[in-house]
């Protein structure tokens, strides 16, 4: 076998191992992301129950108001 067949072959590992390589960082990207999402959603229910409270507070009558406002 010739050299240039050697250089072929270590040429093709070389780029197969980077192409795996960068797969497996993408895909480690992602989870990390996902975890972030997560968190973001939850934050977001918390908040938009924290924001029908307080439409709730603003609707009611007046001595309501108070009286949430006193509780809180």
């Amino acid at each position: 076998m010739n050299s240039l067949f050697f250089v072929v072959c270590i040429v093709a590992i070389v780029s197969v191992y980077g192409l795996v390589s960068e797969y497996m960082k993408a895909r480690a990207r992602k989870d990390e992301r996902g975890a972030g999402v997560d968190e973001a959603l939850a934050q977001i229910d918390v908040l938009e129950e924290r924001v029908r409270v307080l439409e709730r507070i603003v609707t009611e009558k007046k001595i309501d108001l108070r009286s949430e406002i006193d509780d809180l």
